[in-house]
Order: C-alpha cells, then structure tokens, then sequence
C-alpha cells in the first residue's frame, strides 16, 4: 500500500503547479509592450529578412541568381558589421538603393520591405483561437476567475 506516499506527492505536485501558476501570472501581469521598440527592432532587422524577396525580384527582373545572392551577401556583411562594430543603424536598403545591381527593382524596395508581408496567417490565427478557444473557456469559468493580483516575495 502506497497511499501515505501517494497523499504526500499528491500534495506536493498540487502546491508545485499552483506556485508555477503563480509565478507565470506574476510575470504576466508585469509584462509591458513597448510598440515603438518592437518597431525599431523590426526596422534594425527587416532589411536582413528580406534579402530573399530582393534576390527573387531581382531574377523575375531578368537578373542572375548567383550574381545577386554575391552582391546581397556583401552589402549584408557589411551594414552588419557597421551596426555590431560602430553601433550605426541597419543601412543595408540604403547600401542596396545605391547600389547600380538593383536599380532595376528600386520601385519594388518598399513593397519588399513591408513587414505584415512576414507574418502570414498569424494575425488571423491569433483572432480564431481566441474566439474559438480562449473566449469560450473564460465565459465557462465567468464569475469564478479571480482579480487578485499575485505578488511573489522572494
């Protein structure tokens, strides 16, 4: 017979999950979201994401491959080594707008760098799981959730 332990761990993984609960809705509720840093984040690092679209614009435009992949490979390692080495800002669109290999594409360099171009489906998915998913489970438990707020002394 087990029971002494099995009432013991029982207890124990109980008391575990709430202080993991506990802790995440600490860190959740202190959590703050800075839009204007996630967009200089995203203009630090969206030049580098989209070397693939210009390559393939580059090729629809009757350019070759290999030649484009070289010329985006060095500007890349340079304006990488300008923003990590002299903590200057992404200037890789600025290298490649300059640059005489792209002129055939420069009207296309905005679209190319339009961010909701990387995010796919995700806005939506985002909606559907909160209709389908989390609405349906909070209105279960409406009145019963608690508003307290958690504090963790450590």
């Amino acid at each position: 017979d087990d029971s002494a332990n099995r009432r013991l761990t029982l207890s124990e993984a109980f008391l575990s999950a709430d202080a993991v609960l506990m802790t995440l809705q600490n860190i959740v509720e202190g959590l703050v979201v800075y839009p204007k840093v996630i967009e200089k984040h995203i203009r630090q690092e969206l030049p580098f994401m989209c070397t693939e679209n210009i390559i393939m614009a580059v090729v629809k435009a009757g350019g070759d491959r290999q030649v484009c992949h070289e010329h985006i490979r060095v500007l890349s390692q340079e304006a990488g080594l300008a923003v990590k080495r002299d903590g200057l800002d992404n200037d890789l669109m600025e290298r490649i707008r300059q640059h005489p290999y792209f002129q055939s594409i420069l009207n296309q360099l905005d679209s190319l760098l339009d961010p909701s171009t990387f995010v796919g489906r995700a806005p939506d998915q985002v909606t559907e799981f909160l209709k389908d998913e989390v609405a349906p489970v909070l209105k279960k438990y409406e009145g019963k959730i608690s508003e307290k707020s958690v504090t963790l002394e450590i």
